[in-house]
């Protein structure tokens, strides 16, 4: 077993990984405060939670989830043979949550491709900063796969449109350029789907969701920095100033000049 990091953070972390041979080591029922990605070598074992039981084989993966009570042991006559990695972090839960592993799915089939050298490169000691974020890349790339081979459910994949459209809007918004139907493209679907699923997950259109983000932007550059308005209104995707003014005014009751005095405590970036 080799250590990834020695300490503890709330972005994608490797904590430890390591190979299991062929034995009867069973673990459980238990639960752990961490993710623990296992996949399987060889051999046949058995993976039990709340949810159900599960018979698995060489080429499938297991996922515990923290505080998720867990029961896992090998086939008395044809023990498994894994190796795993275990991690932790927010970002861990936003990119898992991409992949169709859950509670209640926690077992994937074989994938398209072998998996096991993706999990092999992230072993390192990691005594040093840089080894530390190399092992996060490492790991990154790994869950990508997940995300590639196991993807959410359909149902599911609704809401990651919208996400991917408001991402899309928080990367591009000072485009002057940027529309609607460019979000659309981007997400691959078609405009007035997106309409209607990001109506019905933010109680707004996609242009007033653009627009309240371009002000929201402005407002802290109003507060933040001594940049005329003309810049500001450049910098959250306008090209004329005339009419920044009129969309800040009607979504924020003030132009910008009466809402920087509101405002005053402005430091120079």
């Amino acid at each position: 077993m080799k250590s990834c990091v020695n300490d503890i953070r709330e972005d994608l972390t490797c904590i430890y990984n390591g190979y299991k041979p062929r034995d009867q080591h069973s673990w459980g029922p238990g639960v752990r405060d961490i993710y623990a990605l296992h996949y399987v070598l060889s051999g046949k074992g058995y993976f039990e939670t709340k949810n159900g039981a599960y018979t698995i084989e060489a080429g499938e993966s297991f996922l515990i989830f923290p505080h998720m009570e867990v029961y896992y042991y090998p086939d008395s006559q044809d023990p498994w043979e894994y190796i795993w990695i275990d991690f932790r972090g927010d970002e861990a839960k936003n990119l898992l949550s991409l992949t169709n592993l859950s509670h209640s799915t926690p077992v994937v089939p074989v994938a398209p491709k072998d998996l096991e050298p993706l999990f092999h490169i992230i072993e390192t000691n990691n005594q040093k900063t840089f080894e530390k974020e190399r092992a996060s890349a490492r790991l990154r790339l790994l869950l990508s796969y997940y995300m590639e081979y196991f993807p959410k459910s359909n149902t599911e994949a609704k809401t990651d449109y919208v996400v991917e459209a408001k991402e899309y809007i928080e990367d591009n918004y000072w485009k002057t350029t940027l529309t609607v139907l460019m979000i659309a493209e981007y997400v691959k679907i078609g405009r007035t789907y997106l309409f209607r699923l990001f109506k019905e997950e933010t109680g707004m259109s996609i242009q007033s969701y653009l627009t309240q983000y371009r002000i929201r932007r402005a407002c802290n550059l109003l507060k933040s920095t001594q940049i005329s308005v003309k810049s500001v209104a450049c910098s959250v995707g306008y090209k004329d100033q005339l009419y920044f003014s009129k969309i800040f005014k009607k979504v924020t009751m003030h132009t910008p000049s009466e809402y920087r005095e509101k405002n005053p405590d402005i430091t120079i970036e």
